[in-house]
């Protein structure tokens, strides 16, 4: 037998089970968090890991693949909605630190003052559980609805007062930038207002503020809490150059929270 040879193919695969060991895949939505892991890659390659990046184009599937095993980490959703998701599909993934608030806000390519929307106005909102219940929220605290009760969760069948007839289009999220063509509003998260070219400070008529509970999360199975690989993720994504560069590219459409 060639000891030598052998030596070298044991080598070979140790030293691809080390690089495999050594492979971070997070699961993110593409503006801004895909964009923000895109930036930290460098940053993991300094701690000895090469980050891959999976976008996707809905709230749904990264946290299948999340619970899935095909994923280590997503990063694109707040805490409410990852609550939501496992109660109603029975999963136990884990929100861990917030990393940044990517605010919601009212948008319209008909009227620049709130005040002056006409009665029977059409508004699209998400579809979605949470960020449904997070748009009518907004629309609230603007005037323009109250609600019959304090329900965590609310859709258009809890409103109680709408003076002024409001109509609402209820679409998914990605699809909402495209609304504005049809619908007087439409309340957009910011991930998708940016990634149609909508700065919610300069395009935006009503804006959520900084007390917003919704910031965005890294989430993990439960069980991978405190493992190797979450632990490099929150030193990366909470780190100050991970700070700095939210700050400068998005000039406060988004903001670090931590």
């Amino acid at each position: 037998m060639n000891y030598k040879i052998l030596f070298f193919a044991l080598s070979l695969i140790c030293n691809f089970a080390f690089c495999a060991q050594r492979t971070l895949t997070i699961g993110a939505t593409p503006t801004p968090h895909a964009e923000i892991l895109e930036f930290t890659k460098p940053l993991f390659e300094q701690k000895g890991w090469k980050l891959e990046v999976r976008e996707f184009s809905d709230y749904i599937l990264p946290n299948i693949a999340l619970n899935e095993k095909e994923l280590d980490a997503n990063f694109y959703q707040h805490r409410p909605f990852l609550d939501d998701f496992n109660k109603n599909k029975g999963t136990k993934l884990i929100g861990l630190d917030s990393i940044i608030l990517v605010p919601m806000a009212i948008y319209s390519n008909t009227i620049k003052d709130l005040h002056t929307l006409s009665q029977n106005a059409t508004i699209a909102i998400p579809n979605d559980p949470t960020n449904e219940s997070r748009a009518l929220d907004l629309l609230a605290k603007a005037g323009f609805i109250t609600f019959k009760n304090k329900n965590s969760l609310k859709t258009p069948l809890d409103i109680q007062d709408n003076p002024k007839n409001l109509r609402f289009i209820e679409l998914k999220a990605a699809q909402l930038p495209r609304a504005l063509k049809d619908a007087n509003l439409a309340i957009i998260t910011t991930n998708y207002a940016l990634g149609a070219g909508l700065n919610p400070l300069k395009d935006g008529i009503f804006i959520e503020d900084k007390d917003s509970l919704y910031a965005i999360i890294i989430a993990v199975r439960e069980g991978d809490e405190a493992n190797e690989k979450t632990k490099a993720i929150q030193e990366i994504l909470k780190s100050d150059a991970v700070k700095e560069f939210v700050q400068q590219k998005y000039q406060g459409s988004v903001i670090p929270a931590f």
